[in-house]
C-alpha cells in the first residue's frame, strides 16, 4: 500500500495529506491517500467474484491508474490505456488471461520505442467522475456498473491526444489472440 508514497518520493512529487486529490480532483479530505483507500475498498452492490463482474473491476483499475499516474511508473499508462482501448474502440471482452498478453505486446512495444512517454492530462481534468463518485452514489448494482462503465469512459476519453499511439500496441495485440 505505501508503494505509490516511495515512488512518489523517488519522482520528486509532494504527496498532499489534506484536501481533495491533487491528480484526480476527488472530493477527498485527506488527498491522494484517501483515493487510494476508497480505490482498495469493495464497491457498493458488486460481487467480484461472479465472471460477469470482472470487467468492472478492470475498468475501475484503468480508470484509477490513468487519473493518478505520477504514482505509478511510465509504462503504466501504455498498459491501463491499451485495455481501455481495447476495451471501449475494439469491443473485447476482457478477461483476467488477456491482461499477461497485453503485458507481454507493451514489452515488445517498448523495446522498439523505449523512450516514448504518455503525457497524462492535466490534473483535475481526467474525467468528470473520480473515487469518491464511485464510492457514494450508486444505490443498485445496475446503478454501480454503469457509473464505472462512464468513469471509464470519460478517462479514457481525456487521454485522447495518445489514442493514435495506443492503437499501435492494440493492433499488434489484436493480431496475436
Amino acid at each position: 500500500m505505501q508503494d505509490y508514497i516511495n515512488f512518489a518520493k523517488k519522482n520528486g512529487i509532494q504527496l498532499l495529506e489534506k484536501g481533495r486529490c491533487q491528480f484526480c480532483g476527488a472530493h477527498t479530505r485527506r488527498g491522494v491517500h484517501e483515493c487510494i483507500e476508497i480505490f482498495n475498498l469493495d464497491i457498493k452492490h458488486l460481487d467480484f467474484s461472479i465472471p460477469e463482474n470482472h470487467i468492472y473491476k478492470f475498468l475501475i483499475v484503468d480508470a484509477h491508474a490513468l487519473q493518478h499516474p505520477e504514482i505509478h511508473g511510465r509504462w503504466n499508462n501504455h498498459f491501463h490505456l491499451s485495455r481501455l482501448h481495447l476495451i471501449f474502440k475494439y469491443h473485447m471482452h476482457w478477461t483476467y488471461n488477456l491482461s499477461p498478453k497485453l503485458s507481454d505486446c507493451l514489452n515488445e512495444y517498448k523495446a522498439r520505442k523505449p523512450k516514448e512517454h504518455l503525457n497524462p492530462p492535466n490534473v483535475f481534468k481526467r474525467g468528470a467522475i473520480t473515487s469518491t463518485d464511485i464510492l457514494r452514489n450508486p444505490t443498485t448494482t445496475k446503478e454501480s456498473k454503469e457509473l464505472i462503465k462512464n468513469w471509464a469512459l470519460f478517462v479514457y476519453n481525456t487521454w485522447e491526444a495518445h489514442q493514435k499511439t495506443i492503437d499501435v500496441i492494440a493492433i499488434d495485440f489484436l493480431k496475436k489472440i
